[in-house]
């Protein structure tokens, strides 16, 4: 089966009101180009779930958020995401406010298509009054009182990865793939925006096997979208440009700052804005960031 997407198609497989899951983890592997797709749609009042950066901050600054359910939001060396931070206190924006384990937990919830999961996180804190979290006991003999953490159950993922074949196979390279593993088990369709699409991974890249962190049959479309995550890093593909995310911020003070950046910067189609932002080969030469 072919499961190669064209941007307009994959926006077309979404509807208002949808719960998305976002993969990867603030300004990291994110599928970025994916996102912009959605900032160019009509899309509105979605639920996003992410462990966020800029694609949580765009989202929000465009209007096309509901509710937000996150671990955090952040771009690291700019440690609290702009629009995020304008959003919040301006009011009015649903939230549920996770433990970076919480999220995890909930994810492997829905992939499991369990109702819940037990964790000892979350006691003492105000995570347990706001969330409205409930309590299960062990049926053990230990008879220990368990956070029931509810599954954050997905209509759709979207991931970034290196490569992907028409199949739905994928091949996330490098050592940070965090949780994308089970954004992609949490959803009903993932949707997988790759760098390269070849025809079929095992006879393309078959040194590279161990990178197929989730089974084909978990991916329900596959978008080419070379430097689909900048502004965001891909190793060891590119690092994140930090001086696209300054400005991206700086915009964030500016009167109007939004309208302007969307309309000259993601504007109106994804080649136009791998060109304004300075084009594959300066992409591909960004220094990936050392930890």
């Amino acid at each position: 089966m072919d499961k190669r997407l064209s941007f307009d198609d994959f926006v077309a497989e979404l509807s208002d009101g949808m719960t998305i899951g976002i993969a990867g983890w603030g300004p990291r592997r994110k599928p970025m180009a994916l996102v912009r797709a959605i900032l160019r749609s009509d899309l509105k009042d979605l639920t996003i779930v992410a462990y966020g950066g800029a694609d949580v901050g765009m989202l929000l600054a465009a209007g096309k958020v509901k509710k937000l359910i996150f671990g955090f939001v952040s771009l690291d060396a700019i440690p609290l995401e702009p629009y995020f931070r304008k959003a919040r206190q301006a009011g009015g924006l649903e939230v549920m406010e996770l433990d970076e384990a919480h999220l995890q937990w909930g994810l492997k919830a829905a992939a499991l298509r369990l109702p819940f999961l037990p964790t000892r996180v979350g006691f003492g804190t105000d995570l347990m009054t706001h969330n409205g979290f409930k309590t299960v006991t062990s049926p053990y003999d230990d008879g220990e009182v368990l956070v029931a953490m509810p599954a954050l159950k997905l209509d759709a993922a979207l991931i970034h990865v290196q490569r992907a074949d028409h199949w739905g196979n994928v091949q996330a390279l490098g050592p940070d793939t965090y949780y994308d593993e089970w954004f992609a088990k949490a959803a009903t369709r993932t949707y997988v925006s790759a760098e390269e699409v070849v025809e079929r991974m095992d006879f393309s890249h078959p040194d590279d096997a161990r990178a197929n962190i989730f089974e084909r049959c978990f991916v329900h479309g596959v978008i080419e979208a070379k430097c689909g995550a900048h502004p965001s890093s891909l190793p060891p593909s590119y690092g994140w440009d930090m001086g696209a995310l300054k400005a991206y911020t700086a915009s964030a003070a500016e009167e109007g700052g939004w309208d302007k950046y969307m309309a000259e910067v993601i504007g109106a189609d994804e080649a136009g804005y791998i060109d304004r932002v300075g084009g594959a080969d300066k992409i591909a030469a960004l220094p990936l960031p050392i930890f």
